[in-house]
């Protein structure tokens, strides 16, 4: 997977960013969940696929201060550093790491906040859903908060040339399992650069508190 994301990444500046298929110009729906999340400024938050989101730049400038952002695509995190511009990207912590086969995350301190958008859908294999799901409970903190976007039920089946395995808010509910609670979800209907529409399911998830 991580020739194939270097490849879409190393098309630059033959496909600019703004005319990926995920590109959002102003990440509403994720910004709208995190602040339902009501996290202090200096908690650590991780954005896992990070490539070529706004949301880091969103953050910064609504002032969240201990921001990681995880990739398994080197090339990817460069262009995202240079789209943001050394003004705030020395204020970002980026991690190059395969979420599924993590070697470098066990570096970070506990998170209070897991944000995936449109990465969780790609792992069609039992495995690498475990292999996830384990990286999750290893740094998220008792009471912290997941935010999981995919692509919906009866939406597409593909994206960007691969296969991607579609939910709902009951199918991410039974993925994440008892120890975590459902918070909020969100049907949303985005509009690609290229003009066609794709249907997610957005969820908020906070991991129970130990006892």
């Amino acid at each position: 997977m991580k020739a194939h994301w270097d490849k879409v990444y190393s098309s630059r500046p033959i496909t600019p960013i703004t005319q990926l298929g995920w590109y959002e110009l102003l990440p509403t729906p994720s910004l709208t969940l995190i602040e339902r999340c009501a996290l202090d400024k200096k908690d650590a938050i991780l954005d896992v696929g990070t490539g070529a989101t706004t949301l880091l730049h969103a953050l910064l400038e609504q002032g969240y201060q201990n921001i990681v952002a995880l990739d398994i695509s080197e090339i990817a995190l460069g262009i995202a550093r240079t789209e943001m511009g050394s003004k705030y990207a020395t204020y970002i912590h980026w991690i190059v790491d395969d979420i599924t086969n993590p070697t470098r995350i066990s570096e970070l301190p506990e998170i209070a906040l897991w944000h995936d958008r449109a990465v969780f859908h790609f792992f069609t294999d039992d495995q690498q859903r475990q292999n996830y799901y384990s990286a999750l409970l290893r740094v998220l903190r008792p009471g912290g908060y997941v935010i999981i976007a995919t692509f919906a039920i009866g939406g597409a089946t593909k994206c960007s040339g691969l296969n991607v395995r579609n939910y709902d808010k009951e199918a991410l509910i039974q993925f994440l399992g008892p120890d975590f609670r459902i918070v909020d979800s969100m049907d949303y209907l985005y509009q690609m650069p290229s003009g066609d529409l794709r249907p997610y399911v957005y969820t908020l998830f906070q991991r129970k508190k130990t006892t």
